[in-house]
């Protein structure tokens, strides 16, 4: 019987992804006329991600009617996850190299009134914590809309910093 590779690092963000049981998607195509990422320096400015895996859109519909709390974290954090991928391939598969989260913007599509939009968004917040330790820990915007691309209930964007 053989063991799996332990990877160098077991604090790396790669061990962390491992250690929590998850995979990063393909890097989903971009509903518009925009890039999934762009690089000034050190900077790293990832487009919105809505809550899609491998092309399906997996929460539909406005939190507070269709979706409760918990189907919304769970909405950010594939939207957290997408962020990643493209962080990934931004870096050539190298996020070691990531400094610092700095900035995340949440938006949630959600019945007017609804109070846990931050909460809601603490789904992406929290998986960015999960995998860089205090790195992942950014400012953030949480805002309630009346839609997203594709009726998708969460969508995310963030900044990064890395070497």
């Amino acid at each position: 019987m053989t063991s799996a590779p332990v990877p160098a690092n077991p604090d790396s963000p790669a061990a962390r992804l491992e250690a929590l049981g998850l995979v990063l998607p393909k890097v989903p195509v971009p509903r518009g006329a925009f890039k999934p990422f762009s690089r000034s320096g050190s900077l790293i400015f990832l487009a919105g991600q809505i809550c899609e895996w491998e092309g399906e859109v997996r929460y539909a519909g406005p939190v507070g009617a269709q979706h409760d709390l918990e189907a919304g974290q769970r909405a950010a954090k594939i939207c957290g996850l997408n962020l990643l991928a493209a962080l990934h391939l931004a870096l050539d598969g190298d996020l070691d190299c990531v400094v610092s989260c700095h900035r995340m913007g949440g938006f949630v599509y959600c019945t007017p009134g609804y109070p846990d939009v931050p909460k809601v968004i603490n789904g992406a917040s929290d998986l960015m914590f999960a995998v860089f330790g205090e790195r992942g820990r950014h400012a953030r915007t949480a805002v309630g809309v009346a839609t997203l691309p594709a009726g998708a209930s969460v969508e995310v964007d963030a900044i990064f910093e890395v070497r």
